[in-house]
């Protein structure tokens, strides 16, 4: 857009008429514009463009469709599947998980945390030293849940879980802050547990 250069050059003396003129543009449309520089749907796409952007910092693994999904879920900001895959082309708010060609079988990575357990769970011998955690999908009649759940390795006792039907990552949270919450119940200190999830 021109008009903000024409701005910037009326503010520095040279006249309007002349850089419209030499910019080819018409003057009414500039003065529509700098009685109004933000249009309605730019203030309304930004928001939407900041609701994407924050639904993706809490789980950047999603597509545009589950952020269009979740920016409507927590944020009240309702937007088509087309608009949040325009705004994320544009932004560059793309998932984090690549696509793999089909046919194709890949490696997994190296793993994102240093494995401190070592796979050696028959060794933990005190409650809290070290918990175990994975996510389970179940089917329903209305439609997927999600499990999140926390083991300790010592008693081989579920002490916390989450259920949500999207796996997003405050289902892992939530799962964690209900096993803490009901050791914490009991007395127990869970100062320095370890927690071991697959990879």
């Amino acid at each position: 857009m021109k008009y903000p250069l024409v701005s910037d050059l009326a503010e520095d003396g040279v006249p309007v008429s002349v850089t419209c003129r030499v910019l080819k543009i018409a003057r009414q449309p500039y003065y529509r514009w700098l009685a109004n520089p933000v249009t309605d749907q730019e203030w309304e796409e930004a928001h939407r463009l900041n609701a994407l952007i924050d639904a993706h910092r809490d789980d950047p693994e999603f597509g545009y469709r589950y952020l269009a999904d979740t920016a409507e879920e927590d944020a009240g900001v309702k937007m088509a599947h087309r608009t949040a895959w325009r705004l994320c082309h544009f932004q560059g708010v793309f998932s984090v998980i690549s696509k793999r060609k089909k046919g194709k079988s890949t490696r997994p990575g190296p793993p994102v945390h240093d494995d401190l357990v070592r796979r050696q769970f028959s060794t933990v011998k005190t409650l809290n030293q070290v918990w175990l955690t994975d996510i389970t999908e179940h089917h329903t009649g209305e439609g997927q849940l999600y499990l999140c759940a926390i083991k300790d390795a010592c008693s081989r006792r579920i002490i916390g879980y989450s259920i949500d039907n999207r796996m997003k990552a405050s289902l892992a949270v939530r799962a964690l802050n209900n096993a803490i919450a009901n050791r914490r119940r009991t007395g127990a200190d869970v100062a320095g547990c370890i927690v071991h999830s697959d990879r």
